[in-house]
């Protein structure tokens, strides 16, 4: 493309682009604060039925002789129940006859520990025993946002321009964060952070669109990845807003009035050049590279800036043809597109499912919950830094298949940790992370170039969609830590184990020439079998050839006709 020649002329990644980079890497840091808070907003601490005879600010604290007195064992746990307690007077005379009443009844009300959480929206509204999907909801409800956010901020970006939506979706951000913690009841709280959720995707993919859109092609690895460390740091904080700030409420609201800072970036981060040029407005474009020029203290050629508006003007003609575009059903037509497609969205759901199950379940590994929070967010850091020193080195699918395969390993081994050794399942799980981390890093490029460029947007669009079924997903999991705390790791674990190990079925594509046509996406990484003899045997055997070897093996020679296929004239004639 014309304007990836002009980038080398702006210096590759210079004064101009570093600057307006950084700028658009912050905002990931106020969103990771949205997407994760959930763990501190619906935090359930310990809890027990609050007795009839008790008032409504008892302490949760009890001797243990009043316990066996008070609730019955649960069946399932093994432990006292928080949502039943004995059919008793609790007169002086029952506590000290020591024989508990045979009969049970359900909680209207529970005490809890706040001893760690303040308060939560769990104990403002109860959210407990028959009513604890309810918290898995305001996250999965959240993630719905995500997803809707990401197609109709996407589209509208695409339509409007970059910058207007991401000004749009920060003030709907800021509102409806205010909005969530003041929020008088439940539905109120749900709709106004999945408005929340929705605008991450406004706020975040826009500007990490706009920040890839001004790097070159040699630059866009390390820019994407750091964009996400600014994520991770973001993720930690979170846990200081936490330390600081137990009320929920205020810790909503601490979360979301930094956004406001972000306002002020009407006055310095500019339209994305790339999408005036493909919107008809070269003008403005050149424009833009011409401050950006001036800015990095260089000079952009005439005859570059002539072949951007010629370029222009091509692409217009190609629209006003008309030409049916490929959809995608296209995908599912042929068999080679359509498993690798099968398989690229279920390493989506498989690494969105368990990077956010992890991130969500740290308040249920045992231990201090701020420290396990920091943690995960603390591994991201070096998941990164090993994609970026590996990633175009060993190749993508090695990546992907090593780390899912690990951390699916991980995962499952915290079946075997006694109880009693918690440390071990915050370790195991915290490997865990790591290593879906690099994996879902990994899967951004990797699905990029499985498919034809003709069918590229559409096709990441339904992995990123599948993606988001994951997140939405996740929580349900985690409660079932309910009922047996290693089991959401467990299942977790399985997931990523299958995926790494289905993923070995997908071709490399590192260093390799990306597919166009849909053509090319169904010959990528199929295998062939060519009929050949043995060097002087009757009998033909079967060579197993991968696409890319067939182009070696079909280049032109000297004479400039394909050196020989092994065969016959008629098997040539197939390739």
């Amino acid at each position: 493309m014309a304007y990836d020649d002009i980038l080398q002329h702006l210096g590759g990644f210079g004064r101009y682009q570093r600057r307006i980079y950084v700028l658009l890497c912050l905002p990931a840091i106020s969103c990771a604060f949205h997407k994760l808070a959930g763990v501190f907003l619906l935090a359930a601490p310990d809890y027990r039925c609050r007795l009839p005879y008790e008032l409504e600010n008892a302490s949760y604290a009890m001797p243990p002789e009043r316990l066996t007195m008070a609730y019955p064992i649960d069946t399932l746990t093994k432990k006292y129940s928080t949502c039943n307690y004995l059919d008793a007077n609790f007169t002086e005379d029952y506590w000290t006859g020591g024989i508990p009443a045979g009969g049970v009844r359900p909680c209207d009300h529970w005490v809890y520990d706040r001893s760690k959480f303040e308060s939560s929206t769990v104990t403002d509204w109860d959210m407990v025993c028959d009513r604890n999907w309810l918290r898995a909801s305001a996250d999965s409800l959240f993630m719905v946002g995500v997803m809707l956010g990401s197609i109709g901020f996407g589209y509208l970006s695409d339509k409007y321009g970059r910058k207007p939506i991401f000004f749009a979706s920060l003030v709907l951000q800021v509102v409806f964060g205010v909005l969530a913690g003041v929020a008088p009841e439940f539905f109120t709280y749900t709709l106004a952070r999945m408005v929340v959720g929705a605008t991450t995707s406004g706020v975040f993919l826009v500007a990490y669109v706009i920040a890839m859109e001004m790097v070159g092609p040699n630059d866009r690895l390390y820019a994407g990845v750091v964009c996400m460390m600014f994520f991770s740091v973001g993720y930690m904080l979170t846990a200081g807003f936490a330390y600081f700030i137990h009320g929920w409420r205020m810790l909503q609201i601490a979360l979301t009035l930094p956004g406001i800072l972000f306002l002020c970036y009407w006055w310095f981060v500019p339209e994305s050049a790339r999408w005036l040029l493909s919107n008809g407005r070269p003008t403005e474009a050149i424009k833009l590279i011409l401050k950006a020029a001036d800015c990095n203290k260089l000079t952009v050629p005439q005859d570059a800036l002539d072949k951007l508006v010629e370029e222009d003007k091509s692409q217009q003609q190609q629209e006003n043809a008309n030409e049916p575009k490929p959809s995608l059903l296209d995908i599912f037509k042929y068999p080679n597109l359509r498993q690798k497609a099968l398989l690229i969205f279920f390493d989506w759901f498989v690494n969105s499912l368990t990077y956010y199950g992890l991130s969500w379940n740290t308040n249920n590994l045992g231990g201090n919950p701020l420290l396990n929070f920091v943690i995960s967010g603390a591994v991201e850091i070096p998941a990164y830094s090993f994609l970026l020193v590996t990633l175009n080195r060993w190749g993508r699918r090695t990546i992907l298949c090593g780390c899912m395969i690990f951390a699916g390993t991980m995962l499952l081994l915290t079946m075997i940790v006694p109880a009693s050794e918690q440390w071990l399942i915050v370790v195991l799980a915290m490997l865990g992370k790591m290593a879906i981390t690099s994996s879902y890093g990994t899967v951004y490029v990797f699905s990029a170039e499985q498919f034809p460029t003709v069918i590229r947007n559409v096709a990441l669009g339904a992995a990123s969609t599948s993606a988001r079924v994951g997140g939405i997903l996740a929580p349900y999991f985690n409660l079932l830590g309910d009922y047996w705390q290693p089991l959401p790791l467990l299942i977790f674990g399985a997931l990523a184990f299958i995926g790494g190990v289905l993923s070995l079925l997908l071709p490399e594509t590192h260093n390799q020439k990306l597919p166009e046509t849909i053509a090319d996406g169904e010959n990528f990484g199929k295998r062939k079998t060519i009929p050949g003899g043995d060097g002087g045997g009757d009998a033909d055997r079967d060579i197993e050839r991968t696409a890319e070897e067939m182009q070696v093996l079909s280049k032109p020679g000297p004479s400039g006709e394909p050196d020989e296929l092994v065969g016959t004239e008629e098997d040539r004639e197939k390739y």
